[in-house]
């Protein structure tokens, strides 16, 4: 059997404080590049004219909503590895 000792379940709570974080976190930038996608796909088939603008304004708003799960990675590194 394994015996449940304090310095275990403090890295318990960490491994799964990590994994909830980088988990969670990575599931709204991903929905919302999805959407992201969707959105330009439909807007250039309505108008293939406004290509560029489309394309522009389409990877700026797939790095912002990018940079979420980054942000999410960081905070689960930092939870294994300095708390």
């Amino acid at each position: 059997m394994i015996e449940i000792t304090a310095d275990f379940a403090r890295l318990l709570a960490k491994l799964i404080g990590a994994g909830l974080a980088i988990g969670l976190g990575a599931v709204g930038p991903g929905v919302g590049i999805g959407l992201i996608g969707m959105g330009a796909l439909q807007a250039l088939g309505r108008n293939p004219g406004a290509r560029a603008q489309l394309m522009t304004v389409m990877i700026l708003s797939i790095a912002f909503a990018e940079s979420v799960a980054i942000y999410a990675l960081v905070v689960a590194i930092l939870l294994i590895f300095v708390i």
